[in-house]
């Protein structure tokens, strides 16, 4: 019973220490997914960009992101991820802050890709740092509540990105634009030297935890590292099911970027003209996905199953995108259907990161789960840029919310595939 009481506390402790720091940090590294769908309104036309040539500066990130993402992630595993995360998100914040300053299209296709660069490593990087401190058992809760962020940064920054927009707009002779990339990009350079001294890298480094629930955790860990398949970079990297959940990650990521970086067009297009109530018309989805992301996070480690959780909210996410096609003359349907389409993509997001590490240990999980999401988030690359030129093409949406659906759909068949083993 004194074990158990002490694991408990250990594991609380860790959580109100740990997940709401996290928390703020993703928040704002979401957000720049964020703002820039909002810039997007007013860059276009001062910066002379067509459409497919906005989708391929968004997308291009993703290049630089996928080029990184391993090597950060071995990177944090060798020094700690106090050091490292910290590295990332003031190398980030700079590059941020620096896409204020863009003058073309080509500065606007550099900044993006070195902000890809920036940040590889953060995300994949905050999912191995979460299986040093949390088994299975309790990590999908954890990983929702950590990827909540994704949701929030759309709720409460949509309304702020409009508002900046409306209000900034020619203060200091910058347009409101540049004043959204300054403005939402300071905070990260600022948490990041907070982080440095902020975060313990292991539970046995934690002087904030009783040697008892110290050691109860780690008895923990080491109890699932036993059943760890793979542990090794190379027994990662040919592990068929590592690629295939690469897959499955991409199709979920394809609607996750192609509702996120197209949200606030769609809306203005709905009629609404001004910035800041399309701000806060974007953050309803958001509000919706954030509620029934955390719902489903307490299910899926409640159950234990882990495939069928991730199912569902795709089977939701491809209901979503496909309604938002067809009723896109009406308004209301249509926003009902992309708050769905919303809940759906990002709550399959943070559940998916619960069957990679139930079969990856040590570096193996290290590399396993970078190059699962470096992969995955190549869809950041192919979601905005297929948008754009197909909105060129069509002069509307709706045909890319459909090949976008597919690919999510194609995810969830996907998931059937993966063994039963990641079930507990």
């Amino acid at each position: 019973m004194g074990n158990q009481s002490a694991a408990i506390n250990g594991y609380r402790k860790a959580t109100l220490r740990i997940v709401p720091f996290l928390f703020v940090c993703y928040f704002f590294a979401f957000l720049d997914r964020v703002n820039v769908g909002f810039a997007k309104l007013h860059m276009l036309s001062d910066l002379h960009l067509s459409e497919a040539a906005y989708g391929l500066g968004a997308g291009i990130f993703f290049i630089g992101y996928f080029l990184f993402e391993v090597p950060s992630n071995l990177i944090l595993h060798r020094v700690g991820a106090r050091l490292w995360i910290a590295r990332i998100m003031v190398t980030w914040g700079i590059v941020s802050a620096a896409m204020a300053f863009v003058t073309s299209p080509a500065m606007f296709y550099v900044l993006r890709f070195l902000l890809g660069v920036a940040e590889a490593g953060f995300f994949p990087g905050i999912i191995l740092y979460l299986t040093y401190w949390y088994p299975a058992e309790r990590r999908g809760r954890i990983i929702s509540l950590f990827m909540a962020a994704i949701p929030v940064s759309g709720l409460i920054g949509s309304p702020i990105s409009g508002v900046i927009l409306d209000i900034a707009h020619g203060a200091h002779g910058l347009a409101g634009w540049q004043w959204l990339f300054i403005i939402e990009a300071l905070p990260s350079c600022l948490l990041g030297i907070i982080l440095y001294f902020y975060l313990t890298d292991r539970p046995a480094q934690a002087g904030w935890l009783t040697a008892p629930e110290i050691e109860n955790i780690e008895a923990d860990l080491a109890a699932e590292a036993k059943q760890h398949d793979a542990h090794s970079v190379s027994a990662a990297m040919t592990d068929w099911r590592v690629w295939l959940l690469s897959l499955v990650y991409f199709g979920i990521q394809m609607g996750v970027y192609g509702i996120g970086f197209w949200l606030p067009t769609i809306v203005k297009n709905s009629g609404f003209s001004s910035d800041t109530i399309v701000g806060f018309v974007t953050a309803i989805p958001y509000l919706a996905a954030t509620i029934f992301m955390v719902l489903m996070g307490r299910s899926a480690d409640a159950t234990g199953k882990r495939r069928l959780q991730v199912m569902l909210p795709i089977l939701l996410g491809v209901a979503g995108l496909i309604g938002s096609g067809i009723f896109a003359n009406n308004v209301y349907i249509a926003m009902t259907c992309l708050s769905l389409a919303t809940m759906g993509c990002i709550t399959a997001l943070a559940l998916f990161w619960s069957l990679p590490s139930a079969f990856l240990g040590g570096f193996a999980a290290a590399s396993g789960i970078a190059m699962i999401n470096s992969i995955g988030n190549l869809a950041g690359f192919l979601s905005p840029y297929m948008v754009g030129l197909i909105k060129d093409a069509t002069q509307s949406t709706n045909l890319a919310l459909y090949a976008i659906a597919a690919a999510v759909f194609i995810a969830g068949l996907l998931v059937t595939r993966v063994p039963r083993k990641v079930d507990r």
